[in-house]
C-alpha cells in the first residue's frame, strides 16, 4: 500500500457501503425534491426515493465508478418514476376506468402548478422537470431518456404550450416585486 511522508499508508478508497451511506445522506433531500416534482405526491415521492437508493445501493459498484454519480441517479431516479407509472397505468386500465382530474385549485400558486404537472403524460413531465427544473441540457435529457434530441425539443414545446394554456386558464399571472 502507499504510504505518505511520514510512514502512515494512504487512505484507500472507501469501501462501498460507506460511500454510498455518505452519498446517500447527502443527496437523499435533492432525490426527493426531484422525485416530488415527477410525482407530485409526497408520499409517492418518498416512496421513489427509497426506491432509487436502494436500487443504487444493490449497483453501488458500478455507480461509484460513474463519473458523475449524481447524473447516475437522476437516471435511476427518472427511469424508475417511468417504470412505476407504465405499471400503474396497466394496473388502472386493466381493474377500471380513471375519474377526471378535478380542477386546477386556485388558492396556491404551487398547487395549481403541481396540478397542471400532473395533467402532463409521465414522460412529458419527466422531460420539463428534467429539462427546465433540473436544467439539464437536451442532450442529456435525450440520453437519460433514450429518445432523440427532436423528441425532447418537440414533447417539451408541447407540454410547455399545455400548461401556458392550462395556467392561463386559471388566470395565473407573474407579477415582478
Amino acid at each position: 500500500m502507499p504510504q505518505n511522508g511520514r510512514g502512515f499508508e494512504a487512505p484507500q478508497r472507501s469501501q462501498a457501503p460507506e460511500s454510498f451511506e455518505a452519498f446517500a445522506q447527502s443527496r437523499q433531500g435533492w432525490l426527493y425534491r426531484t422525485a416530488y416534482l415527477l410525482c407530485g405526491d409526497p408520499d409517492t415521492a418518498r416512496d421513489l426515493a427509497q426506491t432509487t437508493l436502494a436500487k443504487l445501493f444493490q449497483h453501488w459498484g458500478r455507480a461509484s465508478a460513474a463519473d458523475y454519480i449524481e447524473a447516475y441517479a437522476r437516471t435511476v431516479l427518472t427511469r424508475t418514476y417511468l417504470a412505476e407509472r407504465r405499471r400503474r397505468l396497466r394496473d388502472l386500465l386493466a381493474h377500471s376506468r380513471p375519474d377526471p382530474r378535478p380542477a386546477p385549485d386556485h388558492t396556491d400558486l404551487r398547487v395549481t402548478l403541481m396540478s397542471a404537472l400532473a395533467g402532463l403524460p409521465p414522460r412529458a413531465r419527466a422531460m420539463v422537470v428534467l429539462r427546465y427544473w433540473e436544467d439539464q441540457s437536451v442532450e442529456s435529457v435525450a440520453e437519460l431518456l433514450k429518445c432523440s434530441e427532436s423528441t425532447v425539443k418537440s414533447q417539451c414545446s408541447r407540454s410547455l404550450a399545455k400548461l401556458r394554456t392550462q395556467l392561463d386558464e386559471a388566470h395565473i399571472y407573474a407579477t415582478g416585486s
